[in-house]
This record gives structure tokens, sequence and C-alpha cells, in this order.
């Protein structure tokens, strides 16, 4: 029979390097029961009967996220044999609130003190057996980024569940009076609950857990009689039922760190992080800071090492190796010419003008996954805080956006941690903004073909995304639907560190994988299909093979839908068909031009795309390039927008937004571009200046509320009698 060992902690803990070191590559990721929340686990390297299963990164076993509510779920009906609770050791004191809950439990703890080595360079020091004496189970160090200690706490948590080993008694956290309320409410509903869980159950019903209540479904004088108790001990100790568990808790925890924890300089001496973040979180410095960091990520992946690679992958081994000698040898064995344009214009030069992006977009993935190892995403996060707050989003939106960075529908999928619904939907709204993996071939195909592999227009495609979401919050925070305060953001900073190359290695290839994924099934088929459609042609009512592929199928099904992007400035059909595809899957506008542009049949060097310049000047194609990385997501991205809003109408209401907020923004780049450029004054650059000003003064104008005189917020107000708070 397997043991499941559940790994529980705070975000920023360490919990996953420590996953990873347990388990290596055995793991096993999907998503937990009813929720989009990740669920990871695998076997414990060098046992066949042990499962560790990596719970998400939570603050405590209240209800307050999905996070929180899959992690006590499983604690509580899915039980497993041990908790690994992993602390990090540098922030112990804001990490054992969640120790003391799943102590709780009634579930075998095994402490493992994180970050060992950082408690150690500060010059702090813990005693291991202090700690587990006060909190009723053993206490073990680690450093998992070091793979140090990791497998010891496994091996300890193994080892007291084969011995039939049972929890420590739960320390006495709580006052008298709590106490005596406690025992009233573990007496009532003895019986009723498993003998190991009755304690959490009563702590849970002190604190009107309104889930928990409704689990046990109580009859309604012993709810009456449990809530006497509860109301006695609120009333004697001046103070509401949670907040009562809430402050004994820290202070017990206060209690437990100054007997076991011994900081060398007691808070006088500023760590290396504390001085690292004085300036990368500085009021002045932050944003700079960060758009600096994120330009020299794009400019690296797009203009110098990737564009090296790129360009060998793309002429090189697609352009002269595989296409040229693939053409060679089929001609040579008489291969009808259709199938030998199949295979060499249509899979070859399809998947191929895709995969040969692959190296750039593992190099950002790599430096991307860098920065989130070493603990300065994190402090992104709290950066973009600053600035979403002030245009109505809440900082929590950011994360998604980060985790979209990758794939938009994990990112999509990530807004189920904000618990505001009008912040949630809005997240869900703005999270595909921001440049996906899937997007990468589009920005690096534009800004090497068209622009000299210029790195400014490729970070310049991310920042058009930041810019997007920020000014989407702020038009859509004049509206009914979304006008409100956004959630509070709370999050722990991590200590710096250097990052660990495994994980690093890790996070590169899962995003590499999925993208290349996609180039052998989604890509593979779209290619074949637009081939067939670019090659063949109705003439003299027959379909026949074309020579130009300007009278041929997918031309026809082009030209209809051409002049809707006339005022964007591409309004030729193969643009179209292009931007029409992408719909499919984003990486499918490359194969899509690659196909139509006939890549595969270039010799290499510098003329492989630049038969691109006989359609698109470089406004174009910027314009072109906006539109593609704002407008409606891929299929599945939609697919996850409409699990997430569990409305089609909220759902239409998404994709319509994105798509009309791309044109407007694509109509606006080209038609001012072309004032700037020309000079001309035309009934579209009018038009284009008109929809800058309203969105211009939809950013800037107060809310109704918020008029002259009027804050808006009526407590206290002597006129809000009168005015019925419409701000008059």
């Amino acid at each position: 029979m397997d043991i499941y060992i559940a790994l529980a902690g705070n975000p920023n803990s360490g919990k996953t390097t420590m996953f990873n070191d347990l388990t290596g590559s055995a793991q096993y990721v999907g998503n937990w029961p009813g929720v989009t929340v990740e669920k990871k686990e695998g076997r414990l390297k060098g046992y066949k009967d042990a499962v560790i299963q990596d719970l998400p990164g939570i603050y405590s076993l209240s209800p307050y996220t999905p996070e929180e509510l899959v992690a006590r779920r499983y604690l509580v009906a899915d039980k497993p044999d041990a908790i690994i609770n992993i602390v990090d050791g540098t922030n112990i004191e804001r990490n054992l609130y969640l120790t003391t809950q799943l102590i709780e439990t009634g579930v075998p703890v095994v402490i493992a003190v994180n970050m060992i080595d950082l408690v150690r360079k500060k010059g702090d020091e813990i005693d291991l057996e202090k700690l587990g004496a006060a909190l009723g189970c053993k206490a073990m160090e680690t450093s998992a980024l070091k793979s140090e200690g990791s497998l010891a706490v496994a091996e300890a948590a193994v080892a007291l569940v084969k011995s039939g080993g049972e929890q420590a008694e739960v320390p006495p956290i709580f006052s008298g009076s709590v106490e005596h309320a406690l025992a009233h409410i573990e007496e009532s509903i003895e019986g009723m609950v498993e003998a190991r869980f009755l304690r959490w159950y009563a702590i849970k019903l002190f604190e009107r857990d309104e889930q928990v209540v409704a689990e046990l479904n109580l009859d309604a004088n012993l709810m009456a009689h449990i809530d006497a108790h509860i109301a006695d001990c609120e009333k004697s100790m001046e103070d509401d039922a949670q907040s009562i568990i809430i402050n004994q808790r820290y202070d017990y925890i206060s209690q437990v760190v100054s007997l076991a924890v011994n900081k060398k300089n007691k808070g006088r001496k500023m760590s290396a992080s504390d001085r690292i973040d004085r300036i990368v979180t500085s009021r002045a410095l932050a944003l700079p800071i960060f758009a600096a960091v994120m330009t020299l990520v794009y400019y690296i992946s797009i203009t110098t090492v990737g564009s090296l690679v790129t360009d060998w992958t793309k002429d090189t081994l697609f352009g002269e190796l595989i296409s040229g000698n693939l053409r060679t040898w089929l001609g040579a064995m008489n291969v009808e010419p259709w199938l030998i344009g199949l295979v060499v214009d249509g899979i070859v030069a399809g998947v191929g003008s895709v995969i040969s992006f692959v190296p750039q977009m593992l190099i950002l993935f790599f430096m991307l996954s860098i920065l989130e190892d070493v603990g300065y995403m994190a402090r992104v996060a709290f950066i973009m805080d600053k600035l979403f707050r002030r245009f109505g989003l809440s900082g929590k939106s950011f994360i998604p956006m980060l985790i979209g960075s990758g794939c938009s529908v994990p990112g999509i999928m990530a807004s189920r941690t904000i618990e505001g619904e009008r912040d949630r939907r809005m997240t869900i709204m703005t999270t595909a903004f921001i440049p996906c993996g899937a997007k990468m071939p589009i920005i690096a195909l534009f800004a090497g073909a068209l622009f000299n592999e210029s790195g400014l227009i490729a970070t310049s495609a991310y920042f058009i995304g930041v810019a997007a979401v920020v000014v989407s919050g702020i038009i859509l925070k004049k509206t009914k639907p979304f006008r409100g305060e956004p959630s509070p953001f709370i999050m722990e900073l991590p200590e710096y560190h250097v990052p660990a190359m495994t994980n690093v290695l890790r996070f590169t290839w899962e995003r590499g994988w999925s993208f290349i994924k996609k180039a052998g099934t989604i890509i593979l088929v779209s290619s074949v299909v637009l081939w067939f459609l670019q090659a063949f042609g109705v003439r003299n009512g027959a379909l026949q093979l074309v020579e130009d592929s300007n009278t041929s199928l997918l031309a026809a099904l082009g030209g209809v839908i051409a002049p809707i992007f006339a005022p964007l400035g591409f309004g030729n059909w193969k643009a179209a068909v292009a931007t029409l595809t992408g719909l499919l899957a984003k990486e499918n506008v490359v194969a899509t031009l690659g196909v139509l542009y006939g890549v595969a049949a270039d010799s290499g060097g510098a003329g492989a795309w630049g038969s691109l310049t006989a359609d698109f000047t470089k406004l174009t194609a910027y314009s072109f390039m906006v539109f593609n990385l704002l407008c409606a997501p891929c299929f599945a991205a939609m697919g996850a927008i409409s699990r997430e809003m569990n409305s089609g109408r909220w759902t239409a209401a998404a994709i319509g937004y994105m798509t009309v907020f791309a044109y407007v923004v694509s109509l606006l780049v080209y038609q001012l571009g072309t004032l700037v450029a020309r000079a001309s004054s035309t009934v579209l650059v009018a038009a284009a200046v008109f929809m800058l000003v309203a969105v211009v003064t939809a950013a800037i104008v107060r809310d109704r509320k918020k008029r002259k005189g009027c804050a808006g917020g009526c407590a206290g107000c002597p006129g809000a009698d009168t005015c019925g708070g419409r701000g008059k």
C-alpha cells in the first residue's frame, strides 16, 4: 500500500524546489478535481511505495482562496499519512502560523526548516530541538536549493508512518477561556467526525467557518448550544471569535520564536536582500529597472544569441539541409510535383517556420526562469501592484499575467486566486494581452525580417501588452460592472538566492516542449490544409493545381475578409488569412506566412523572409504585429475564458472587447504613423485621432461618482441622505 506524504508551506518557502528534489523526473501534473489549481505528485526517489503530494502554496487553512480550499480539503477529506511542513527559516514567525493549523489536523507532521543556509549566512541560530518540543513534532533543517536535508526529512516522514507513530499532543496555543469553549464544542460533536480531526473541527466551529458549519449540518439546538459558548468567550475577551484565534496563535508563535530562535543582529543590520530591495523596489527606480531588465532579456533573446541560433536553424537546417535535400531526393525518386509541394512547401515550410524560432523562445524562457528563481519576479509583482492599483486593478492580476507569459491558458486559469469577482473578470479579459510563448515567433519574425533583428521592437511588444492592461483597467473601471475597489494583495518576498540550474532547466524545457508539441499536431495539420487551399483553385468549373497562389481557394477566402483589415494597413489576403488561422493557435500566424510566402523554397540566408517586403512595410508590419498580439486569443485560451467566466455573455464580452481593443490600437498605430510619415490627412487618420482622444479621455476622466467636492465615499457625509450616493 502506498504512503501518501503531503508537502505544505507558504508561497516562496521553497516547497516546489523540495518537491523537485525529492521526486526528480517521476512527476505527474494535472488539476485538482473541480478546480483549475495545479496538482503535482511524484514518487519519492528510492521508494516505490512513497508518493509525494505537492499542495498549493498557502498561508493558512482558512478557505479564502481556491488554493487554501484545495489544501484543506485534501488534508481533512483525503487524509494523507503524513505532512512535511516546509518553513522558510528566514521568515519563521510568519510561516509558523500555518504550522500550528497543520498540527491541529491530527495528521503526523515533520517540520522542514528550509533555507537554513541563508539563516546561517545572516548569523542567526534556530534550536531545532526546542522548536520541535514547543510544537509537538520533529523539526529538521534543510536547504532544498542545495539538495541538503530534503531526503532526510522525507525518510523521517516515511519512518513515522511505518512505525505507526501518532502526532504528539497539540501544544497549548490558546488561553483558558478559549480552551474551555473548545472543550465544550469537542464534547458536542464527538462521534460525528473522525477522532484525530476532532480538535480541528472544534476550532473551525469556534471561528464560525461557514464551510465547516455547512458540512456538519448540526441540529439547530446543538448549534445554538455551541454558539452560546462561543458568545460567552467573545464577551469575556471583548473580541470576535476569529480575531481571538488569530491573535492567540501569533502570541504563541512569538513565544516559540523567542525560545528557539536567536537572531544575531535583532534587526539592527539590514540583510543583503533588504539592501537590494531598497533599490529595485524603490518608488523612483522600480519601474525603470524593470523596464531595463525586460529590455535586456528581449535583446539577448531576439537580437544576439537568439538571433544567431535562429538564423542557423531557419536558413541552414530547414532552408538548405532539410528543404533543399528533401526536394532533390523526392525529385530523384520521381515523386509527383504536387506531393513534393505538399511535403516541402506545406509541411516543412509551415512547421519549420515555427520550429526555427524555438531557440529564441528557449533563451527567453531560460532568462525568465532565472529571474523567477532568483526572487526578482516576486518583486515585480510587488512593483506592479503599486502601478495596477492606481488604475483599478489588483496586484494579484500580475501573477496570472506572469504565468501567461508562457501560455495564456494557465495564466487565465490562475485568475481563480483573485477573490473579487470584478477583479477576476477584468484579469481574465486582460491576461491574454501579455505576449505568450505562442506569440513570440510573430514578434521575432517581424523584428528580424523588417527591423534588422531589433531588440527594441521585441521589447516594445511586451510593454504594449502591459500598457494594454493598464489602459483597459482604467477604461473598464469606469463602467458599472467593474466599478469598485480592487481586492487586497498580500505576498511574501523571498530572500534573493543563486538560482538552481535544475529548476531553471526544468522550467525552460516544460514551456519549450509544450510549444514543440503544438508544432507536431495543430500546426502540422493546419499547414497541410493551408497548402492545399493555396495550391488549388477552380478553373473552368474544376479543381486544379494553380501556379499563382493569387488565384487559389485560399486567396478567394482571404479576399473576402481582407477589406476588414485595410484600415489597419495589412489589407492583403495573405495577412488576413494568417490572422484568421492565428485563432486556432497563435503559432499558426508564422506557419501560415511560411507556407504562403514559400519560405522553404528560398535558398536561405537573408532572403528567407525577404518576400514579406512585397506586402509589408515597417509600419504595416508593426500594425499587423500589434493586432495579432492584442486580439482574441487562440481557441484553447477562449475555452479557458469560457470555463473561468462560467457565462456565455461574459465570454462573448471578453473576446469581443479584446478584438475591438486590438483593432482600435492597430488603427491608431497605422493611421497616426501614416500621418507622421506622410503628413497626410485622410478620413481614417481623422478617425484615428478621434479614437485616440476618446481613449485618453476615458482614461483620465474621473468617475461620475467622484465629482468636484465629493470623493464618492458617502459614510459620514452630511449630504449623503439628499444625494443618494450620486455625487451631486
